[in-house]
């Protein structure tokens, strides 16, 4: 999907217009991969633009840069105040948003301390990343033959922009074979993550998801499903999946701030069926609570 531009990038800590907010070819980041990012989203509620989680967000930026040794120059406080600043510069009510902190231009070579750290928040507007069809229908999965890095290889609890190679690897081959989106297993073969959403399985009314130690990234989205399903009611497993498993699932669905809550009709050519009830209501529910429509989760909005 094109990115639409907006009128502002807000670039180490000063308002530059779009087109401006540019880097050298030779920041370090674009080489070697070394910067770290967030994917946020901002809904138009009844009381004005309010972003999700955001302060949460900006907590897993800081912590994924100390894993790289990074020290990103400002604090997670001051990212939140310029996140909200950008939105009412750029008017945006409802779109994404993308901080994103890197490894600049200085010295060229694997070890970067003395290259600087630069931090970029961008936003704009953009609609569901796996369309609103599979919104509504469902999606077709395909499970990748890459296999998730693992925590000796990457750390996958950071969201560090070059090990999303992994990701675009598993989603391009999933595209070519005309699936919706991959999923991929970790180093011992179990259920991991989509390229770029969690996993959620419903068997016999209880709840499944994969385990950290399951190379998945803890996500935001996950978080809070996990939060709203127990609220709900929903007995929730946070155990190994096999294959097998998803394949006699009963209903399925990937989350995550780009995906939001996406029910998955199909795997590898094994038919799970359209939406099934569990997965609608959690998706009902998550909309509600984004879009400003349940005062218990109110704390979770961040109101520009």
């Amino acid at each position: 999907m094109p990115i639409k531009k907006t009128k502002y990038i807000w670039f180490n800590g000063k308002m530059v217009p779009w087109d401006k907010a540019q880097i050298h070819v030779l920041t370090h980041a674009l080489h070697y991969g070394s910067g770290v990012f967030e994917g946020i989203r901002c809904y138009d509620t009844p009381k004005g633009p309010a972003v999700f989680r955001l302060a949460e967000h900006m907590k897993r930026l800081i912590e994924s840069a100390r894993i790289y040794l990074m020290d990103i120059p400002y604090t997670a406080e001051k990212l939140t105040d310029a996140t909200n600043d950008l939105l009412r510069k750029i008017g945006l009510k409802q779109g994404y948003i993308r901080p994103i902190a890197f490894r600049g231009y200085g010295e060229m070579g694997l070890c970067p301390f003395n290259n600087p750290v630069d931090v970029a928040i961008a936003a704009w507007p953009w609609g569901t990343y796996l369309g609103d069809d599979g919104i509504k229908k469902g999606i077709k999965v395909k499970i990748s033959s890459f296999t998730r890095i693992d925590a000796n290889t990457l750390p996958p609890r950071a969201k560090a922009t070059g090990q999303y190679i992994n990701s675009i690897l598993a989603k391009m081959e999933a595209t070519n074979c005309k699936y919706d989106e991959a999923l991929l297993l970790d180093n011992r073969g179990m259920i991991s993550e989509g390229p770029g959403e969690n996993l959620f399985m419903v068997k016999d009314g209880m709840l499944h998801t994969p385990p950290i130690h399951a190379s998945i990234l803890p996500g935001i989205t996950r978080d809070s499903v996990i939060e709203l399903a127990f609220d709900m009611g929903y007995d929730i497993i946070e155990a190994d999946i096999d294959r097998g498993q998803l394949y006699t699932a009963d209903e399925l669905f990937f989350t995550g701030t780009a995906a939001e809550v996406t029910p998955i009709r199909e795997v590898d050519g094994h038919k799970i069926g359209k939406p099934g009830p569990v997965t609608k209501s959690i998706q009902k529910s998550f909309f509600d609570v984004c879009k400003g429509g349940n005062e218990d989760y109110e704390h979770w909005l961040d109101y520009v």
